[in-house]
């Protein structure tokens, strides 16, 4: 019988769900929004800052999620919505800790270079992806982060971003080049 429950859980939309928290003040819903779109939320603040505090990030975006759900207009799809609200999110984190990450990665470069330790190095081809994220312009990372990481349609990142489908085609354009040269000069065949 929980087996039905959870069937028929997962065939309501999300509109109805969001009418259902906006008209009744439905928790249960907005639970049900929550697991859906967690994941999804959580990689995109991830992608877009890689902040040490991930859980509390997820918790705001859903928090602010949650009290703006009155003013929700629902001519666009609420994962949409959901997403402006986490790279909000992501773009505020970012401003706080930019001098913070900028202190760390000369620390973590200076050790990097000092030893030749394969876990030292490992560490740092990964986090060499992530520190050419840092280096493009906000414009432009977002792009990158939300069209070929989270895989979303570039009409939805035009949605996301409030910005018209050729400039998504245009910042996806030169923050993949921006990319490709970065990795390049850091010594990665591409």
């Amino acid at each position: 019988m929980v087996v039905g429950v959870n069937n028929s859980i997962d065939l309501i939309t999300d509109d109805l769900l969001v009418k259902r928290c906006i008209a009744e003040n439905d928790h249960h819903s907005f639970r049900i929004l929550y697991r859906r779109h967690q994941s999804r939320v959580r990689q995109i603040i991830y992608q877009l800052c890689n902040p040490t505090s991930l859980d509390d990030l997820v918790q705001e975006v859903f928090l602010r999620a949650w009290k703006g759900l009155p003013k929700f207009r629902q001519s666009s799809q609420f994962s949409t919505w959901l997403y402006r609200i986490a790279w909000n999110v992501a773009s505020d984190r970012r401003q706080t800790l930019a001098q913070e990450r900028s202190r760390l990665q000369t620390i973590a470069e200076g050790i990097a270079t000092q030893h030749h330790d394969p876990d030292l190095l490992q560490l740092h081809y990964q986090d060499l992806v992530q520190t050419g994220l840092r280096l493009l312009s906000e414009d432009h990372r977002s792009v990158l982060v939300l069209h070929d990481l989270e895989e979303l349609p570039q009409k939805e990142v035009a949605e996301i971003l409030q910005v018209p489908v050729g400039t998504v085609k245009s910042r996806l354009f030169h923050a993949r080049n921006g990319m490709r040269k970065f990795l390049e000069t850091a010594g990665v065949q591409i």
